[in-house]
């Protein structure tokens, strides 16, 4: 955490092209701006202190090339959840807006709040993301191309010729996918060779999954207990209930990682069965009159508490994983 009391908090306001920067001189806000590039970061530390705390939020890509700047210069940042700035302004009855408005209340909310120092995850971690956002687009292209291919099939006259170019490029992208998973796979085994082990031990986790949910996690560095795990994949239960009038179904967030929810949905369905502790929960949530799915959820999160407590712990997983691992927060 970082103690705002003790040094200068500037806030920024990040867009593609340009910073708009609230800082305190004399005790009075002042607004500046500079372009979204290395000559506006060089102005910035200029005019504000490398020993000021900068505050941020998480808008897209548009913050990274400054929060890695800001890092490397040695000063101190903080990169906040735009969903936790807007509901700041709103408890304090903000009215209108406006970049400079912006850069004021990030500003205030670093002052006024503990936030956590920012720095960048491990290199292999980024280039891994970036091949799983590729993969994930060729997929895409792919779900399209066979679209198009039973489109046509359906038609009373059909083009080879659109048929082949269409098969050509199915092809093609299938390869691509294979090569690019291969790839993105081998770079993880090389760097979680130990935890990859680990986590494929779970019944129900395949290698390619403990893969992917160590991407998703960030090699489980930052991650203190299992519940943050589970509040990032969105699969924590959001209750909807008010009163006696208002009883509305439990449901999960899904505010979160909607590739790993469903990397772990199918993995649940082997570990209902194989995995011991998932399928005590699943046949004990069926037996109270719970439905299937709202089970495999549930299936889904101890997995995810097996995972955390294997990966912390170093041993793999038992039978009687209850007795043998702590889970506590």
């Amino acid at each position: 955490m970082v103690p705002q009391a003790e040094q200068k908090v500037v806030g920024i306001d990040v867009s593609k092209e340009s910073l708009v920067i609230c800082h305190l001189v004399d005790g009075k806000a002042q607004h500046m701006e500079a372009g979204n590039d290395k000559a506006g970061f060089k102005l910035l530390v200029k005019r504000c202190g490398a020993d000021s705390l900068y505050v941020m939020e998480a808008t897209g890509v548009y913050y990274l090339q400054l929060a890695y700047y800001l890092v490397e210069q040695g000063t101190q940042v903080a990169v906040v959840n735009p969903v936790v700035i807007k509901r700041y302004i709103q408890m304090r009855l903000g009215k209108g807006k406006s970049d400079r408005k912006d850069a004021q209340w990030i500003m205030r909310f670093g002052e006024h709040n503990q936030v956590d120092c920012w720095q960048p995850e491990e290199q292999v971690i980024v280039e891994c993301r970036q091949l799983e956002q590729v993969i994930e687009q060729l997929i895409k292209q792919k779900t399209m191309v066979i679209n198009s291919l039973e489109a046509l099939d359906r038609k009373p006259v059909v083009s080879q010729v659109a048929v082949k170019s269409l098969r050509q490029t199915l092809r093609l992208l299938e390869k691509q996918v294979r090569e690019m998973e291969e790839r993105l796979l081998s770079s993880l085994e090389k760097t979680y060779e130990r935890e990859i082990k680990l986590l494929s031990s779970i019944p129900g986790i395949g290698r390619k999954t403990a893969a992917m949910l160590l991407l998703f996690y960030g090699g489980f560095q930052k991650v203190d207990n299992y519940r943050q795990l589970i509040a990032k994949a969105g699969l924590s239960p959001r209750e909807f209930t008010s009163g006696t009038s208002v009883r509305g179904r439990v449901r999960i967030t899904k505010m979160g990682g909607g590739l790993i929810r469903s990397k772990l949905f199918m993995c649940s369905f082997s570990a209902k069965k194989s995995n011991a502790a998932c399928k005590a929960l699943y046949e004990r949530l069926v037996g109270k009159g719970k439905n299937g799915k709202l089970a495999l959820i549930a299936v889904c999160n101890k997995l995810l508490k097996q995972a955390f407590a294997i990966v912390k712990s170093g041993i793999p997983y038992q039978a009687d994983f209850a007795n043998n691992y702590s889970c506590k927060a």
